[in-house]
């Protein structure tokens, strides 16, 4: 069955919109093709899957596909069966969700993103850590305290000042589709979730869990480096990524280093060849994991450390970019954040669509 819904609506700099910023030439220049930001996570009522894809073109293409995948399975890391949905846009008014004949809701127009960042104080503390010099033997920067603090200060503040979310208010085009549990629970209770966008021919890009692509790859390498890593790196798929397993573990290397401890990071395992590798073979895959059977969503990457009572995932309100932070720099849920903990015009996790209009 296909579903139609009429459309409601007619770095740093232009690519610096979402979790997804800091993205690749080809990509920025196809803002239609731009995937934002993926959220994944369960219906309060524990019935339905929620999605959303936000595009940080003002407009969808009518020579795009906009991919939703699904797989399940009885537990973390085995998957038995996928489901794929695609949304296109063949007239540019209306929108098209070929769902294998599953029930689904589907919204398709202007939204604010709920995503907020302190993208300029992130770039300040950067400038900070690229002073480091001194290495473990795992590639852990060892730095000074005085450099320990001002990349934590950085972190938290724009320009000397409060931190500010460079995103305030940025419109984007939000695809958002609820699809009955049923339907995509069919290979086990535990979901893997990831988005892409595509011509006919290539896929362009695509986001799972925030945060890896932009953040972890390419980092500190000149710009023409980190652009053919993503460009390469948007053309895999989730589970055939393992290449970048070496690059991430560079970059984990210097995140465990940002406050002044290193091994804390989490999985980090002993010092030596090999601490970053259980955490970068995860994030390598980086399919957005929830379970199921659970209607509370508050723990992000519950699924992956384990975490029981919560269904992971990322919903909206939830506060994803610190926590990754946190998890990354010093091993738990929160300390080590960006000064920010909620984006100006607030999310809903459990009205349909979710996210709220354009200011």
């Amino acid at each position: 069955m296909t579903f139609k819904a009429i459309l409601l609506a007619g770095l740093i700099a232009v690519s610096a919109q979402a979790s997804d910023h800091l993205d690749t030439p080809s990509v920025i220049a196809n803002p239609s093709a731009d995937i934002g930001d993926f959220y994944g996570w369960m219906s309060p009522d524990g019935k339905h899957l929620d999605m959303v894809m936000d595009i940080v073109g003002r407009s969808f293409s009518d020579r795009l596909d906009y991919v939703f995948h699904i797989d399940s399975g009885p537990r973390f890391n085995e998957t038995k069966a996928s489901l794929i949905i695609t949304c296109r846009f063949p007239d540019g008014t209306t929108v098209q969700c070929d769902a294998d004949k599953e029930r689904v809701r589907v919204f398709a127009g202007p939204r604010d993103d709920p995503f907020f960042n302190n993208v300029k104080g992130t770039r300040e503390a950067y400038k900070v850590a690229k002073t480091g010099t001194s290495f473990d033997k795992a590639g852990c920067p060892v730095f000074e305290p005085a450099a320990v603090e001002g990349i934590r200060e950085q972190f938290r503040h724009t320009d000397g000042g409060p931190a500010t979310n460079f995103l305030k208010g940025w419109p984007t085009s939000a695809i958002v589709l609820s699809v009955d549990l049923g339907a995509v629970s069919l290979g086990g209770p535990v979901l893997a979730l990831w988005s892409a966008t595509a011509t006919r021919d290539a896929q362009l890009d695509r986001v799972g869990r925030p945060m890896t692509k932009n953040a972890l790859i390419g980092l500190f390498k000149p710009d023409a480096e980190a652009d053919a890593l993503k460009e390469a790196y948007n053309l895999e798929a989730p589970t055939t990524a393992e290449s970048f397993i070496p690059e991430l573990e560079r970059a984990l290397a210097l995140y465990d280093g940002f406050d002044g401890t290193c091994g804390n990071q989490l999985m980090a395992g002993p010092a030596g060849e090999g601490r970053y590798r259980k955490l970068a073979a995860l994030l390598a895959d980086d399919r957005l994991w929830i379970d199921s059977r659970q209607k509370v969503c508050r723990r992000f990457m519950a699924v992956e450390r384990g975490i029981a009572g919560d269904c992971g995932g990322r919903p909206p309100s939830m506060n994803a970019a610190n926590i990754w932070r946190s998890l990354l720099v010093v091993g738990a849920d929160s300390g080590f954040d960006d000064g920010l903990d909620h984006d100006e015009t607030p999310p809903s996790d459990d009205v349909f669509p979710f996210l709220a209009p354009p200011q």
